[in-house]
């Protein structure tokens, strides 16, 4: 059992037992981490895995949430039964979305998915088929039932975002051992050759655009029984920004990189909301250092998607 083996368990363990050990005002703070560390994660999966560059990622986070709010204040249904709407709309509108820019690059794909989020805060505060609520959202949210049980409690949110966390650490864990994790870590690295290899890249990279966009949907979906209620900026350019920042700020392709930026971006504000007007001044400043004195993240990740077989022997001279 590796280093990072032995952290990822002790992690676990200490977020499963976190909601006996605090006040309900450190488990909403939870809840806020464990919801952004799974949006953060599936960004990871598209920006740290196929190196594609989406600065859109909010909008699938929204979609989820506005989904699932909608669903439930408008047309009725259980929380319950909006999950899965809120996972395969996300999924639609991003092979939607990406399938016609999927073949740009680098910086043109950027601004792409930039005027995309723009879009789509836009919708939202139109109020479009009055269903949106426009600039004040939707209020109302109704509360969880499972089998008659009503979960409205902080911990019974808490262990939801906690179980949907788990399932995509699952999900990126079993994608980086397939073949689709290997093809996508080849494209990231060099698409040349990587076509040459036979990989289809505009396939790969929609599934991965597809992939984190249901887990950002799912995790949205949670996101909006937290707050019984769903607002456009909370799915605006900014938080686009801040969840590209943290994959790259902890490490692309790193698992505990993505939870030491989610750490640092989501929840040291949250301890820190006195200094509001200048948290932001301060945050961006710690990510030009890290940028400038560890350049692959905080904590990088070793060899990626690399398959064992290719992996250096250290024990070789």
């Amino acid at each position: 059992m590796n280093k990072t083996t032995i952290l990822a368990t002790i992690f676990i363990v200490v977020m499963a037992v976190f909601p006996f050990l605090v006040d309900s005002t450190w488990l909403t703070i939870g809840i806020t981490f464990l919801v952004f560390a799974t949006v953060a994660f599936s960004q990871d999966i598209i920006l740290g895995r196929a190196g594609v560059f989406n600065m859109g990622h909010a909008i699938f986070f929204g979609i989820g949430a506005y989904t699932t709010a909608i669903l439930n204040v408008h047309f009725g249904f259980e929380i319950i039964e909006t999950i899965p709407f809120a996972i395969i709309f996300p999924i639609i509108i991003a092979v939607l979305l990406a399938g016609p820019i999927i073949h740009l690059r680098g910086d043109y794909l950027l601004v792409a998915t930039i005027g995309f989020n723009i879009i789509f805060e836009q919708v939202l505060k139109n109020d479009v088929f009055g269903l949106t609520g426009g600039p004040n959202g939707i209020f109302g949210i109704d509360v969880v039932r499972i089998f008659g049980y009503e979960l409205f409690s902080d911990t019974a949110i808490y262990y939801m975002a906690f179980i949907l966390m788990i399932l995509t650490l699952i999900i990126i864990r079993n994608l980086d051992n397939s073949r689709y994790g290997r093809a996508l870590y080849y494209i990231n690295k060099d698409e040349i050759a990587a076509k040459s290899m036979g990989i289809n890249i505009p396939y790969y990279k929609l599934f991965a655009f597809a992939l984190g966009a249901a887990i950002a949907g799912a995790a949205g979906s949670i996101f909006a029984v937290q707050y019984s209620a769903v607002s456009p900026e909370s799915f605006n350019f900014m938080q686009s920004v801040m969840f590209f920042a943290i994959v790259l700020v902890g490490g692309s392709a790193s698992l505990p990189g993505v939870i030491i930026g989610t750490f640092v971006m989501f929840v040291l504000p949250e301890l820190f909301t006195e200094f509001k007007e200048s948290r932001y001044l301060i945050f961006g400043a710690a990510m030009v250092l890290t940028m400038v004195l560890r350049p692959n993240g905080v904590w990088p990740a070793t060899f990626g998607n690399i398959p064992k077989f290719l992996r250096p022997n250290k024990g070789a001279k």
